[in-house]
């Protein structure tokens, strides 16, 4: 089997400048509202806690993954993709009737943090005490994100970690299978295919607004029309590009949806239910795989 590796720059503790939105809420009846929203069970985080959760049209599809954080009582920060936070204040906003919760928009930073499996965990002793930390939950690698309106210049070098690049970070979101909102989680997409349940849904918690097709897929063993998978082109200085077609057997399986260098990410269709497996991606051979593509 092809694999992909940690990019060089994360064999060791790096970190990288990323830009997020984040919708802070507020105000007495913040628990209960967002209960019923995310797909998430808020209640239970506890402060300084964080979790993945699905924020779902009223038919289940995806309008945003983010990562909710309890900075208090009826007290949570959620951040999300940048350019993503707008759309999410509003699809909040629509449900928030006679409902006492504050809810704002803000632009903040993540200091991003990653390392392979087998390095050793960085120091976050200097890190800036105003900063949320919030655990990253990217499979194949350990990673922490630190969460703030903004860093000082200094704020990596102060981690005494390497400073990555974001065509770094993205070569690694990719080998790690994390999808991205404008790209994997675009138009509408099924929290399922994408392969994102397990770590954003609570099954126990009750009722949440798209429940149904979640709970539905899931009774039918998690049997959509197709999934997320890696693409790793078989030479190693090949290069794939988003959007071209995924080949099997000559037949157009999927296309890929990000790509960074030889790996990538692509929709695949049920029709292909064993891998890996030999495909074509535009010209150059690949090889289709379970994700996450980091060896581990």
């Amino acid at each position: 089997m092809t694999t992909a590796t940690v990019p060089a720059a994360f064999t060791s503790p790096a970190g990288v400048i990323v830009d997020r939105d984040v919708v802070t809420a507020s105000g007495p009846d913040t628990d209960t509202f967002l209960q019923g929203q995310l797909s998430q069970d808020i209640v239970a985080l506890e402060s300084g806690a964080s979790a993945w959760s699905l924020l779902l049209s009223p038919q289940g599809k995806v309008e945003a993954w983010l990562r909710v954080t309890r900075t208090g009582e009826n007290a949570l920060v959620m951040d999300v993709d940048a350019g993503v936070g707008q759309s999410m204040l509003e699809r909040l906003g629509r449900f928030k009737l006679r409902t006492k919760c504050d809810l704002a928009l803000e632009h903040w930073e993540a200091l991003a943090v990653r390392w392979a499996l087998d390095a050793s965990a960085p120091d976050l002793a200097n890190a800036p005490a105003s900063a949320l930390v919030a655990q990253a939950e990217w499979p194949g690698v350990n990673g922490v994100d630190l969460l703030a309106p903004e860093f000082a210049p200094d704020a990596i070098t102060a981690l005494d970690v390497a400073e990555a690049t974001l065509a770094d970070y993205e070569a690694l979101r990719i080998a790690c299978g994390v999808p991205a909102m404008a790209t994997e989680l675009a138009d509408g997409a099924i929290a399922a295919e994408a392969g994102i349940v397990e770590r954003s849904v609570s099954f126990t918690k009750g009722c949440y607004t798209g429940q149904e097709l979640v709970a539905r897929i899931d009774s039918r063993g998690n049997n959509v029309a197709k999934r997320l998978v890696g693409v790793v082109a078989l030479d190693p200085r090949g290069m794939l590009i988003s959007g071209e077609p995924v080949l099997v057997d000559g037949a157009e399986v999927g296309a890929v949806t990000s790509a960074a260098g030889n790996i990538g990410l692509a929709y695949l269709k049920r029709s292909v239910d064993s891998l890996p497996v030999e495909a074509a991606v535009g010209d150059t051979p690949a090889v289709l795989q379970n994700l996450p593509l980091v060896s581990r």
